[in-house]
């Protein structure tokens, strides 16, 4: 597959993961808007939450990363060493990745009912990915150091 090719498959699924961090969150806002005795609305968050976080986000996170590592493997390893933008980029993926891994966190504690932050919690909670996509894209489109 060519560098380009892997390159878009790298972004298609960025996307994807994406997509998947922002909507998760959101979906946690209104569900910590349920009133306690909506049995039938935290089910029906619980499985939405867990199709969008098992079905879309997290296989969109791995076949970002793995793209990502292929072109680091495709462009020669030694080549990045001198580039300081990609060393930051790469940092906010790792923050991404810790992201990610808190979002599953609040997956398991609204499925178990021991959630106990509220809806403006998680609209605050929403914003990180924004800041880190805006980061990300401005750093590999700029590369500026």
């Amino acid at each position: 597959m060519s560098y380009l090719a892997i390159k878009a498959w790298h972004l298609i699924w960025m996307v994807c993961w994406f997509a998947g961090l922002f909507y998760l969150p959101r979906l946690y806002v209104y569900h910590a808007m349920l009133p306690p005795e909506d049995g039938a609305g935290h089910e029906r968050f619980v499985l939405m939450e867990r199709k969008l976080f098992w079905g879309i986000t997290t296989p969109a996170a791995v076949l970002t990363i793995g793209f990502g590592l292929w072109l680091l493997a495709a462009g020669g390893w030694a080549l990045y060493s001198k580039m300081g933008w990609l060393h930051l980029k790469l940092a906010l993926v790792a923050l991404l990745v810790v992201y990610h891994v808190w979002c599953y966190r609040y997956l398991r504690a609204f499925r178990e009912l021991t959630n106990t932050r509220t809806h403006r919690w998680f609209r605050w909670f929403n914003e990180a990915p924004v800041i880190a996509l805006i980061a990300v894209v401005l750093l590999a489109s700029l590369k500026p150091w």
